[in-house]
């Protein structure tokens, strides 16, 4: 678009550089900005432009124009509002898209802005008006419409305005009554008090009494009977009333005009095809109900003036000014336009950095900050994880209907060609939260899918509702997922029978995993806390230089890092490679100095990528609500925007709702928070247990609506018990969501009362299993309450590895937090003597007693590691423990900083093995020692000798991870 600045009005200079609303009213053909005071005061004889500014989570500025026209505005004075919006649009770089709202059908985008309503005066500057007190206070009657934003409208202070269908407001001196319609729902109950509490605090400055009253309910008691008396008494009401002239639902045919010398040329097709309109030229799109009016990016300020003009003459001439108008540019097109064309490719939502640039340098000269305009950052990577990550974990791998516990490290290990069923029991902040999920393979077979989503939703209902669900797909996992299992790996192929009768039938080949197959891991993740291994294809294209890759064939193991991966990445391969093939040692290779072997193992050198696997990035949140209306197809007219959906239970509604808080989740409905990347449902307390349970159902349906991946990550979240990864989207009240009743009789509790009912929080519990019998109860000083997600927080798997040995003697395998695997300490000692065997000796009776003290009759199982630095100590002094004098006691109790070592000297620890000097035990040695094991050299040093290369006796050593020990052997010529 050719634009020049200097011919831009100057009330506009500097626009946009905040968020927020600016507000301009037209006077005398000129814009004249209005004071924030005076946001959402509106006059009918006047024409506004409104410039609503928000920041993406990119950083970059986005803007929505509206020109709101008053129902008594002169023609003259709604031209030059809508002239002014496109001049805005120019200096905000052609970028915004314009909306036309005439007074009594402003969008819902629109009025969210003034929230809770807007109640447009009499008068205006061209008439002179000037707002005089009136010396006693005028009665008013007004009527509200709407579920999510309330449309208000004043109507006659008469019995004939009322009616079942809608809820008016009754203002008068000392009482606000609200009158609410037999036929209203509960939401729009609820959302028009808030339009009393705005009366009640603009009109009579907090001070009057507030009274509900139903319609039908006679003289039942004194506000219904004080109410009926401002009418003349009560009298019934007609069933319809025809207060104002219904709005045509009638589809017309689409018509697309082009606009060339100030006239409308119909455009002659027939089929809608962006083909049929050119970046040069500006057009109109005639749908009955709506103009859009589509203006092409390289055309002039001029040209999109005229198009402005022409649909305007169009609407008087078709004596349809009431019809929703929208002003689009190139590039920038909604959903709603791009859905009234038959093919329309997908939006890459690209905009000419070049253009962008050149609008900012112009504006620059105008002395105005155009850092909006220029490219922000990219997000950074780096999510954060919004769930408390010290919780107990379990698995389950479906087998058509049956489903069978993993423990240990096998909960870490998944097929691609398997469903699985987890669950997660997590300290909240208030409360502790439960999350259910199931998993599903790539190659997993239907019927596994079909039964993991049964099964998983059979158990948040035993759960009564109160867990979140999450429904994950291969490839589409949120970095939660990950840091729950801290470490995970995927191998290919399957378990499940239906997984190899899929491969039997079509005589594919069984590829599942096997130790000594040849086999290639791509190793990705942020740290020990979040690391995957993910098997691919053992070829050279699947290599990638921005990763590291393990590659195992029999005996032969390589680790492979790319040229872009960092020192950290290859320390997290050697962690996973202890769960892949413990007991190797890799040969280390750096990307462009590999073996032949190891080219050979890939079937020879190929071509392969460099950049990073990049993830779905999450978007700003946007919210719908989707209802289900049962037994009758609804219609409504294009100015709703309003999306019907077939569903077997029923026909969807979904609408969004803009500009969204807390207050606009209404416990009757179903809602949906849309991040792109993945979707939340959060459903009310008052939806019914069917809808409940096919929450799943209305999300997909909802992923094929907007378009997006159908295996896009989805939540599902109850009202009551909202996890913090949900509640990050709102500023979160949580006395709200665990208030009782319907959304009006709650809201209408919060305005009489002024604040919101402290009720009883739900305490605590032990986590529930599936299988029907509550899990061992946990002290409580054995878990983590901390929610705190800041980076100094000490983590739970960095403590000592002596401790976690110690740990292992003392603590109920039930009650124990799941995490990876301990490190395993392996006798590397002849003849199974160790350094500390004499002390173990000595006191192996003792702790046979009281190990024996601490074991529980239930099934055994895999032991890992507690999570929690506390989980120890309490055991010692329970009620129900063995009495240990105070000296046995302080003994036994961990200390997991301070590794005691052998005070029989190091003599007693040399005695029975062979030694040799560490010049003849390095790999370099001119007189290398005969008949030593070469993977274990430093086990034939010295005590006195190996303290002082290694810096630590040989205890501490072999207590610490594989990996640490290959890397300071490394060091010392050793490995």
């Amino acid at each position: 678009m050719s634009v020049s600045l200097k011919n831009l009005d100057p009330a506009f200079q500097g626009a946009g550089q905040k968020t927020g609303i600016e507000v301009w009213r037209i006077e005398n053909f000129n814009p004249v900005p209005i004071p924030k005071s005076a946001f959402g005061k509106f006059f009918s004889g006047d024409s506004y432009v409104i410039l609503k500014t928000s920041a993406l989570r990119t950083g970059a500025l986005h803007h929505d124009i509206h020109y709101w026209l008053g129902k008594d505005t002169s023609q003259d004075e709604s031209g030059t509002a809508a002239i002014k919006a496109v001049e805005l649009d120019a200096a905000l770089g052609g970028r915004a898209v314009q909306y036309r709202e005439l007074q009594g059908h402003e969008t819902e985008k629109f009025l969210s802005y003034f929230k809770p309503c807007i109640i447009p005066q009499e008068g205006g500057v061209a008439s002179g008006f000037k707002h005089v007190e009136a010396t006693e206070y005028q009665t008013r009657l007004y009527v509200c419409r709407g579920k999510h934003i309330v449309l208000v409208k004043e109507v006659p202070f008469a019995r004939l305005s009322l009616s079942h269908d809608d809820i008016f407001i009754l203002d008068t001196q000392s009482k606000i009554f609200q009158f609410n319609g037999s036929n209203s729902s509960m939401q729009e109950r609820a959302k028009a008090l808030e339009v009393v509490q705005y009366i009640k605090d603009t009109y009579h400055k907090g001070k009057c009494e507030i009274a509900a009253v139903e319609d039908g309910r006679l003289m039942a008691d004194a506000d219904t009977g004080e109410f009926w008396g401002f009418f003349g008494g009560f009298a019934p009401l007609p069933r319809k009333t025809a207060t104002e002239e219904p709005e045509s639902t009638d589809v017309l045919p689409y018509k697309l005009f082009r606009v060339e010398k100030g006239e409308a040329i119909a455009i002659d097709a027939a089929t809608l095809t962006k083909e049929l309109i050119d970046t040069y030229r500006c057009y109109i799109l005639d749908c009955g109900a709506e103009f859009f009016i589509w203006m092409g990016r390289s055309t002039s300020l001029d040209q999109r003036k005229a198009a402005i003009s022409v649909a305007d003459g169009m609407l008087h001439k078709l004596d349809r000014c009431k019809c929703r108008t929208t002003h689009i540019i190139e590039g920038f097109e909604t959903v709603e336009f791009r859905s009234k064309f038959d093919t329309w490719p997908q939006s890459t939502n690209s905009v000419c950095e070049d253009g962008r640039g050149k609008v900012a340098a112009l504006l620059k000269r105008q002395g105005i900050n155009a850092k909006g305009f220029l490219k922000s950052e990219s997000a950074k990577e780096e999510t954060p994880l919004h769930i408390d990550c010290t919780g107990n974990l379990q698995v389950w791998r479906v087998d058509g209907q049956d489903k069978t516990l993993l423990t240990g490290s096998d909960q870490l290990k998944f097929y691609t060609g398997d469903s699985y069923i987890f669950q997660y029991s997590y300290p909240g902040e208030e409360k502790d939260e439960n999350l259910i999920g199931t998993w599903f393979g790539k190659r997993s077979a239907e019927e596994d899918k079909a039964s993991a989503t049964s099964q998983a939703s059979k158990m948040v209902e035993s759960l009564k509702f109160t867990a979140t669900q999450v429904r994950l797909y291969e490839g589409n996992e949120p970095i939660q997922f990950f840091a729950i299992f801290q470490s995970f790996i995927m191998f290919k192929g399957g378990l499940s029978k239906n997984y190899k009768n899929y491969i039997a039938e079509n005589a594919l080949p069984d590829d599942t995993y096997a130790v000594d197959v040849l086999a290639l891991f791509r190793v990705q993740g942020s740290g020990p806390e979040n690391m995957q291994a993910i098997q691919v294809e053992p070829v050279a294209s699947s290599l990638n230089s921005s990763y590291v890759y393990i590659l195992h064939h029999g005996q032969s193991v390589f680790i492979w890092s790319g040229s872009l991966t960092t020192s950290e990445s290859q320390e997290l391969s050697e962690r996973l490679l202890d769960h892949i093939k413990p007991n190797m040692q890799p040969k280390l290779l750096k990307e462009g100095a590999e073996s032949e072997h190891f080219w050979e193992l890939l079937g020879g050198k190929s071509e392969y990528p460099s950049q990073k696997i990049a993830r779905v990035a999450e978007n700003d949140p946007r919210l719908f609500c989707c209802t289900l209306v049962k037994g009758e197809l609804l219609f409504f007219p294009f100015h709703s925007f309003v999306a019907i959906l077939l569903l077997n239970s029923g026909d969807l509604k979904v609408t969004e709702v803009h500009n969204f808080d807390q207050d606009d989740l209404m416990t009757e409905d179903i809602f949906i928070v849309n991040c792109h990347s993945d979707i939340y449902l959060w459903v009310g307390k008052q939806v019914e247990s069917k809808s409940k349970m096919n929450a799943l159902s209305i999300g997909e349906k909802f992923l094929e609506r907007e378009k997006l991946s159908t295996q896009a990550p989805m939540y599902v979240v109850m009202e009551g018990s909202e996890p913090s990864f949900f509640t990050r989207f709102f500023s979160w009240d949580s006395k709200k969501s665990a208030m009782h009743g319907n959304s009006f009789q709650r809201r209408l509790s919060i305005l009489k009362n002024g604040v919101t009912p402290v009720l009883d929080t739900p305490k605590r519990r032990s986590p529930v299993s599936y299988s029907g019998r509550a899990a061992s109860a946990v002290d409580k000083s054995q878990r983590s309450r901390s929610m705190s997600f800041s980076p100094d927080r000490v983590r739970v798997r960095g403590r000592s590895p002596a401790f976690n040995a110690l740990a292992a003697n003392f603590e109920n395998s039930n009650s124990r937090n799941m995490s990876t695997p301990p490190p395993v300490v392996r006798k590397i000692y002849p003849k199974s003597v160790t350094p500390d065997s004499g002390i173990l000796t000595q006191k192996s009776a003792t702790f046979s007693a009281i190990s024996s003290a601490f074991e529980q009759p239930p099934p055994a199982r895999t032991f890992l590691p507690p999570r929690s630095l506390k989980a120890i100590a309490p055991d010692i002094n329970k009620p129900n423990s063995v009495a240990l004098s105070p000296s046995l006691a302080e003994e036994l109790r961990p200390k997991p900083e301070i590794i005691q070592e052998d005070l029989n000297g190091n003599a007693a620890e040399d005695e029975g093995l062979t030694i040799y000097p560490y010049n003849r035990l390095t790999t370099t040695s001119s007189n290398p020692a005969p008949d030593i094991d070469v993977t274990k050299r430093e086990t034939y040093l010295s005590s006195e000798e190996f303290k002082q290369k290694f810096r630590m006796a040989k205890t501490v050593f072999y207590k610490l991870p594989k990996w640490r020990q290959n890397k300071l052997k490394m060091s010392l010529q050793l490995f």
